[in-house]
């Protein structure tokens, strides 16, 4: 029912529940750490654009995950204090999570997601700073991947037994099914077990809580996966399934990626080749694909914003329409990134006095700075870099991303780049953008001219930021991983670094940089600047092409199609 200018839904309507771990719908609410909170964050958009009957869970991270400072080269992680009364509504709803030592109470701040037609899609962050809650427990909810394995843990027992609770109390009593985006939230199971128990025969328990539960998995690395030490879960929850223990524990460990598997109907992977590298990882349980996307209205940058506008009225109802841009103008669709490139790179030289200029062509890298990653890979030949810019055309080069504050590889990678851009600041000027976030992140996907990913395959699950940059018309350099294996064509949506892999292949980073600079002399760095037209060409397809696909809109109706309405 339409109320007040809104669509206005009944609880009882709703009966689907989003949980995520991490949540990114706004750069000044810094409850997400990279992609996987963005990722929720877009989904909830595509809910409310779409008028699915879904509410979202996560926790408040009061201290946010961290602000990102760089001095000589090295990242400082400094705590970041956001005002939840200036976004968020408190409700006055309180509930108890009862341990064997003692009871946690949760609260719960909503907050209102609309859609493009202002439907709307509510989303509750858990916060135990309650006066009643012990000192360490009010911490439980400052920190994103905060702490130690006890303070994750319950984090991750409020995020799924109180996410449960927390509903129930407000009101949403008609939730036919949880939707775990990735495993933080698998205690739903504990949960949703201790509620059907007694309630249904003991041989359909399991049965009848699979029917209730959906898992999308999102990494095939291992340091991605949760597992909580079995004696320290039993001495802290009351309550655990014991005659299932072999199910979901490993090396005397809880195994929140068993714990989900399981207790899950309807599991899925987040790309196709993610889906076939997690069926060989977990046999025994049967895992479709449905590969990522990004919010199309959220990433894409207001000239190109206008432009679609202008040629493509219905675009921000329905993503796939984009691919309807194939046929717009070269000149406006070159007009629209110059302006947005232009605003990047007025941004470097302000803040950074980078230098840059708006006619050398921008080679951006923006992605948490982990080793799989390999951030570095495009210095494996620095000299062969610089011919590349001295003798056959102009490269200026930006690069973004956090490491987690207890990965020093990662923070080793930040150092060793920053290090190379000063040793050639009168060669190539390259620049690392501080604090990378939503809000800097939509600057760089649409001002660079190439968007480059060189992660080692089969390890990146998906990506989404090349997805991104696809629909700004910037074209994408990667290795064949991830959603790339099936946004990649060719001369025509970018160009390919190495070859597929399987979880065995050896690493080749000497193969696949001498590839890359291969390509960006005898392909890239030509056709820009000396086809524009043809560079043009490569531009439309990226929108119409990956675009029109790789958006929230379609990867939320294959959810509904192939999960929530089955």
């Amino acid at each position: 029912m339409k109320h007040h200018g809104r669509i206005k839904v009944e609880k009882n309507e709703r009966i689907v529940a989003y949980f995520s771990m991490e949540i990114g719908l706004d750069h000044r609410i810094p409850t997400y750490s990279g992609g996987l909170g963005v990722l929720a964050g877009d989904t909830i958009k595509a809910f409310a654009d779409l008028h699915v009957p879904v509410i979202a869970v996560t926790l408040v991270h009061s201290k946010g995950y961290f602000y990102q400072k760089i001095e000589n080269g090295e990242q400082k992680e400094i705590p970041v204090d956001w005002s939840k009364d200036d976004f968020l509504k408190k409700t006055d709803v309180v509930i108890d999570i009862p341990l064997k030592d003692r009871t946690i109470k949760v609260t719960a701040w909503e907050y209102i997601c609309k859609g493009c037609a202002n439907y709307e899609v509510p989303v509750y962050f858990l916060d135990t700073n309650l006066p009643e809650n012990s000192d360490y427990d009010r911490k439980l909810t400052d920190h994103l991947y905060g702490g130690d394995e006890y303070y994750r843990m319950l984090q991750e027992i409020i995020l799924g037994i109180g996410g449960v609770r927390i509903l129930e109390a407000l009101g949403y009593t008609n939730l036919k099914k949880y939707h775990m985006n990735e495993g933080h939230a698998a205690f739903i199971a504990f949960e949703l077990y201790n509620r059907l128990k007694g309630k249904v025969p003991a041989d359909e328990l399991v049965t009848e809580i699979r029917k209730r539960m959906v898992f999308t998995t999102h990494t095939p690395v291992p340091a991605g996966r949760d597992n909580f030490p079995l004696d320290v879960v039993k001495n802290t929850l009351p309550d655990f399934p014991d005659e299932h223990e072999a199910s979901i524990v490993q090396d005397g460990k809880l195994s929140m990626i068993q714990l989900a598997l399981y207790f899950s109907e309807y599991i899925n992977g987040v790309a196709e080749k993610h889906g076939e590298i997690s069926r060989g990882m977990f046999p025994e349980y049967p895992i479709d694909s449905i590969t990522n996307g990004v919010h199309s209205v959220t990433w894409t940058c207001n000239s190109f914003q206008e432009l679609f506008d202008k040629y493509i009225p219905g675009w921000r109802r329905e993503s796939f329409s984009l691919r309807y841009a194939i046929g717009i103008p070269r000149d406006e669709i070159m007009e629209a990134h110059e302006k947005a490139k232009g605003a990047l790179i007025d941004l470097l030289n302000s803040r950074l006095n980078a230098g840059f200029d708006r006619d050398i062509f921008t080679l951006g890298f923006a992605r948490r700075a982990a080793a799989y990653k390999r951030a570095d890979l495009l210095f494996k030949d620095v000299n062969r870099l610089v011919h590349l810019s001295e003798q056959v055309g102009k490269i200026q080069i930006v690069f973004a991303g956090k490491a987690h504050p207890a990965d020093q590889h990662g923070k080793g990678i930040i150092k060793h780049i920053n290090d190379i851009a000063a040793s050639l600041k009168d060669k190539i000027k390259i620049v690392w953008l501080e604090n990378y976030d939503m809000d800097s992140a939509k600057l760089l996907v649409s001002g660079v001219d190439l968007w480059l990913n060189t992660p080692i395959p089969p390890w990146e699950a998906s990506g989404t930021s090349g997805m991104k940059a696809a629909h700004n018309g910037v074209p994408h350099l990667s290795s064949m991983d991830g959603w790339w294996l099936e946004g990649h064509i060719e001369n025509e949506t970018g160009w390919s670094i190495g070859k597929t892999a399987s979880t065995d292949s050896p690493r080749n980073d000497d193969q696949d940089a001498a590839e890359m600079y291969l390509k960006l002399e005898k392909k890239i760095l030509p056709l820009f600047y000396h086809d524009k037209s043809a560079w043009v060409n490569i531009m439309r397809h990226c929108i119409a092409l990956n675009g029109s696909f790789f958006n929230t809109h379609r990867m939320v109706e294959q959810y509904v199609v192939n999960a929530y309405f089955r």
